[in-house]
C-alpha cells in the first residue's frame, strides 16, 4: 500500500504494443531471441492481459542461462509517452533479497551468526533480547507490521509525501506485544527489515546503502539499481498511477478517479538505504543471481532458499499477516519460494513487479506493471498483475515445472 495527494489524472485504457529492446538509445541493439516461439508466447500473454485488465504499461524480460528470450516494453509510461525497456521504477521488496544476502555474506565471513540476538546492536528496541538476526531475515520474529497499523495507514493516506525515519517506523511495530514467541510462527512484517537494516549498519560500520552496493549490487553488475534518498526516480522513469485512495478521500464509486503516484515518498517502505529504483534488466539479473546463490557459500544459499516453514506455521488471532505456508508460498531468508521458483513480488503506490527464477532450468523472468483507471475495482483495489503475468510466463517457459497457480 501507499498513499498521496496528487492531481487527478484521467487516462484512457492501455495503448498498443511498443517496440523496444534492452538497449539504451543510440547503442547497438540486443541479440536476436534464443527462443522465438517462447518470445511470441510471452507477447501474446502480455497483450491479452493488457486488454483484459486495462494495464497502462508492462515491461518484461525473460532469459535462459542468461541469454535473452525477450526484453520488451508494452503500453505507455504517460499518455503519449511509450514505455521503454530502460525505464527505472521502484523495486520495493526486491531489495529485501539484497539485504538478506548481505547478512548471509557476513555470516560466511564469520562476522555474525544468524542466532545472534538483535539486542547485541540495538538493545533499546523492545523484545530485542529474544529476537535473532535470522528470525528478522525470515520474518519469524513475531514483530507486528507497522504497515497494518490504523494510525500509520491514516498518516500515509493523508500525506503521501511525508518522509519517515526508521526509528519512527519500527517504533510502531516493535512497541506492540509480539504476535507469537520468536521463531514459533511467521508473519509478513516490514518491521523486520527496518530493524535488520539498522542492525547491519551497526555490524558493518557503514550505511546500509553503501554495504549493499559493495557486497551485492556492485559484484552483480546492477549498475541501474540504486538506493534513493529522496522520492526521485532516475530518468527515463516509468510513471505510476493508482486509485487506492478512493475510499479514504471519499470519492464515490463510478466517479472517475486516478492519481499519479510516481513520486510519492517511499521512505516508509523498507530499511533506510534499501529503498531503491531499478530496471527490468537488473531485475532479471537479480533473479538469476539469487536463484544460483552466486554471492553465497553453498551452505548459506541452502539456508536462504530452504522451504523449511512449510507445514510449520499457522494463523494467529489478531495477526492479519500470519499465514499457513505451503507449496504455493513459503518464505526463506528474504526470498519467496513458490513451487520450485524463487522470487520477490513488490507492489505499492501504483507499481507492481516480480523477479523470479527456476534454478534447475536457469530461467529468469522479470515483469513490471503499471495501471490505468480501468484496472481498479470500485473500491480502488487491484491485484498484483505482475504476479499473474509471471505465473503465465513461467508456465510457458517451463510447462513441466510451472509456478503454482
Amino acid at each position: 500500500m501507499a498513499a498521496g495527494l496528487a492531481a487527478m489524472v484521467a487516462l484512457a485504457g492501455c495503448s498498443g504494443e511498443v517496440d523496444a529492446v534492452d538497449h539504451a538509445p543510440g547503442t547497438a541493439q540486443a541479440a536476436a531471441s534464443i527462443n522465438p516461439v517462447l518470445a511470441g508466447d510471452v507477447r501474446s500473454i502480455v497483450t491479452a492481459a493488457m486488454d483484459k485488465h486495462q494495464l497502462q504499461a508492462v515491461i518484461v524480460r525473460v532469459t535462459v542461462d542468461g541469454k535473452d528470450v525477450i526484453t520488451k516494453a508494452f503500453g505507455e509510461s504517460m499518455p503519449g509517452t511509450p514505455a521503454t525497456t530502460d525505464m527505472h521504477f521502484r523495486n520495493g521488496a526486491v531489495a529485501i533479497s539484497y539485504v538478506a544476502t548481505a547478512l548471509l555474506q557476513l555470516v560466511d565471513e564469520g562476522v555474525v551468526g544468524l542466532d545472534d540476538t538483535l539486542s547485541t546492536w540495538l538493545p533499546e528496541v523492545p523484545h530485542s533480547e529474544k529476537v535473532t538476526l535470522g528470525q528478522l531475515a525470515q520474518m519469524t520474529s513475531g514483530y507486528t507490521d507497522y504497515v497494518h497499523d490504523d494510525g500509520f495507514i491514516d498518516a500515509i493516506y493523508n500525506d503521501p509525501f511525508r518522509s519517515w525515519t526508521p526509528e519512527e517506523l519500527y517504533a510502531i511495530g516493535a512497541s506492540k506485544p509480539l504476535a507469537y514467541e520468536p521463531g514459533s510462527n511467521w508473519n509478513y512484517s516490514h518491521t523486520n527489515y527496518v530493524l535488520l537494516g539498522l542492525a547491519l549498519e551497526k555490524i558493518s560500520g557503514e550505511p546500509l546503502g553503501d554495504l549493499l552496493e559493495r557486497k551485492v549490487l556492485g559484484p552483480l553488475g546492477l549498475s541501474e539499481t540504486a538506493g534513493q534518498h529522496t522520492p526521485a526516480i532516475p530518468e527515463p522513469a516509468l510513471h505510476a498511477y493508482t486509485s487506492e485512495r478512493r475510499e479514504p478521500l471519499g470519492i464515490p464509486a463510478g466517479q472517475p478517479f486516478l492519481e499519479e503516484s510516481s513520486y510519492w515518498n517511499p521512505s516508509w517502505s523498507l530499511a533506510r538505504g534499501a529503498i531503491q529504483t531499478s530496471t527490468i534488466t537488473d531485475l532479471a539479473t537479480t533473479a538469476d543471481a539469487i536463484g544460483s546463490g552466486a554471492l553465497l557459500s553453498e551452505a548459506s544459499h541452502a539456508k536462504q532458499v530452504e522451504p523449511n516453514l512449510r507445514g510449520k506455521t499457522s494463523l494467529v488471532e489478531g495477526c492479519s499477516t500470519c499465514m499457513v505456508q505451503g507449496e504455493n508460498y513459503s518464505y526463506g531468508l528474504g526470498v519467496v519460494i513458490s513451487g520450485n521458483w524463487l522470487l520477490q513480488n513488490p507492489m505499492f503506490g501504483g507499481y507492481s513487479a516480480v523477479e523470479g527464477s527456476l534454478p534447475s532450468q536457469k530461467i529468469a523472468v522479470a515483469v513490471a506493471v503499471t495501471y490505468s483507471e480501468g484496472s481498479f475495482d470500485a473500491w480502488g483495489d487491484v491485484p498484483n498483475m505482475a504476479l499473474e503475468l509471471f505465473r503465465s510466463i513461467g508456465a510457458a517457459a517451463a510447462p513441466g515445472d510451472a509456478p503454482p497457480q
